[in-house]
């Protein structure tokens, strides 16, 4: 699945939120245990409250780029990451079967979707008179070359 290219600007507050989400995402990484995690969450907490009102942006500014130095210093070899996530052992492993499967059902389990299958079949009969009409030339059928 190809990403987006973000944009727009991204604001100050939405950086903040990224730096703790990801101090946060680290200390999971380095603390197994919750509650050594959580203690480090919790001050971690309090350090950006502390910091959550100041209205000059040159301080903020700095006090977000010493945040940003901190994960760098601090970053885990091997950050944990979930599953279906970029990065996880099951991204993009999600398969979705082919639509010749739905053709191998048995006859019972397709009448429990009777609507389904019987609007499928038109459309299966539709595409194939396109296709016709599309390459006449075309062969009708293919023998096996295995």
């Amino acid at each position: 699945m190809a990403h987006s290219v973000p944009s727009g600007i991204v604001t100050h507050a939405r950086k903040v939120c990224s730096l703790y989400k990801r101090l946060l995402r680290n200390y999971e990484s380095w603390f197994p245990d919750f509650l050594d995690f959580r203690y480090e969450a919790v001050l971690t907490r309090e350090i950006f409250d502390k910091n959550k009102d100041i209205k000059d942006l040159r301080v903020a500014k700095k006090l977000l780029l010493e945040g940003e130095q901190k994960l760098e210093n601090i970053m885990h070899p091997q950050p944990l990451f979930f599953p279906e996530s970029p990065g996880g052992c099951a991204h993009e492993r999600e398969v979705l079967p082919p639509d010749w499967v739905l053709d191998y059902w048995h006859p019972t389990e397709k009448a429990m979707y009777p609507k389904y299958f019987a609007l499928r079949e038109k459309r299966k009969l539709e595409y194939m008179k396109l296709y016709d009409k599309q390459f006449p030339d075309a062969p009708k059928e293919f023998k096996d070359v295995h």
